[in-house]
């Protein structure tokens, strides 16, 4: 019989890690035999979610990266900027594939990355190799040769999907893309700040990181490869009350047709269907449904949809997901099932939970 695939989890009890957890406890191929957790070490990690009692037995451990590479067969690191960038080692990478949760591998150009994130990259001789786990566009290069993939972040994630097809046709005018986008506070990690404190946020809708929020290269990146152009956009996030989801709302001009006329919606959903069709987890939606983050929370779907905007010659795109899953821990489990040559969908057949 096949033998279980061996896997440890390094921030093991932040969101995304405690998601990780939930995921592969349903996993039929994984079995996690590392909590990794530098807060709670030696504590159980029952103690820490405690909706694991009973289901999880194990204590967590440290976040030593060369001792877990020989005892797994993957490692996911749910872990702070530059954590992964610090430790990572040709040695490790010859002996285990890692989903890097952060954004250390994400971006191409080492400049862009240090800029945006205000920090020196330690090992950027391993980011060419790193593929951008975004499956539904890079499933073709996340192989069982692949080592090291970046999973991308949420809003990124569903910032791409949304507007990736027109881009990549050419239906759009890129430089005239905007991306506005709210998220629930489980985004913002389980680090205690003030910010995030429930009186902080409870009936408070706030922008942030204006024109300064660290996904935007990474959206800009990613549907520039798209559309084989350079891509400067308006990403502006939105902190929302609640504890899971991400919408994105997209606005850009329609690219007219020689006779002046704009794309029809049957041309723009023909455009959506070629890409995503025969995709799982994107559904487009039937016309004239919005997406709402309620009908995907707890599972690793991406909604989408459009509408023309005649008067104004845009089209107004929309897009959900659950930043926890298909933003985060659904997503990275995805990857790790394209690594290892198992069904994609493995551990994921997760039915939207409501209400």
């Amino acid at each position: 019989e096949e033998k279980m695939i061996k896997a440890g989890i390094i921030g093991a009890t932040g969101y995304a890690g405690g998601e990780l957890v939930r995921i592969l406890a349903n996993h039929r191929e994984v079995e996690i035999v590392w909590y990794g957790s530098r807060s709670y070490i030696d504590k159980k990690y029952c103690e820490v979610y405690q909706n694991m009692f009973r289901i999880v037995e194990d204590v967590c451990k440290d976040d030593n990266l060369a001792e877990l590479a020989e005892q797994v067969d993957v490692i996911f690191t749910a872990t702070p900027q530059g954590f992964l960038a610090g430790v990572l080692t040709e040695e490790i990478l010859s002996k285990v594939k890692i989903v890097d949760l952060s954004a250390d591998y994400r971006i191409k150009d080492v400049k862009v990355y240090e800029k945006w994130y205000g920090t020196t990259h330690k090992s950027p001789q391993f980011i060419q190799e790193a593929v951008y786990g975004l499956c539904e566009v890079n499933r073709n290069r996340i192989t069982e040769a692949t080592r090291l993939v970046a999973n991308p972040g949420c809003y990124t994630t569903c910032s791409i999907l949304t507007a990736y097809p027109l881009v990549k046709e050419g239906l759009i005018d890129v430089d005239t893309l905007i991306v506005d986008a709210k998220s629930g506070t489980s985004g913002a990690g389980r680090g205690a700040k003030v910010p995030n404190l429930f009186c902080e946020v409870n009936e408070n809708i706030k922008a942030y990181g204006v024109a300064s929020h660290r996904h935007t290269p990474e959206i800009e990146e990613q549907l520039g490869y798209a559309g084989n152009c350079e891509v400067v956009i308006n990403f502006t996030p939105h902190l929302v009350p609640m504890n899971r989801g991400i919408l994105v709302t997209e606005y850009a001009k329609l690219k007219r047709k020689a006779d002046g006329s704009l794309p029809s919606w049957e041309e723009i959903r023909a455009a959506y269907d070629r890409y995503y069709k025969e995709e799982k987890f994107v559904r487009v939606l039937e016309k004239g449904v919005c997406p709402e983050t309620k009908w995907v929370e707890g599972s690793n779907y991406v909604d989408i949809n459009f509408v023309i905007d005649e008067r104004t010659g845009r089209i107004i795109m929309m897009g959900a997901l659950d930043n926890l899953v298909k933003g985060a821990a659904g997503q990275a489990v995805q990857n790790m099932n394209l690594l290892f040559g198992l069904k994609e969908s493995e551990g994921l057949e997760l039915v939207p939970c409501f209400p």
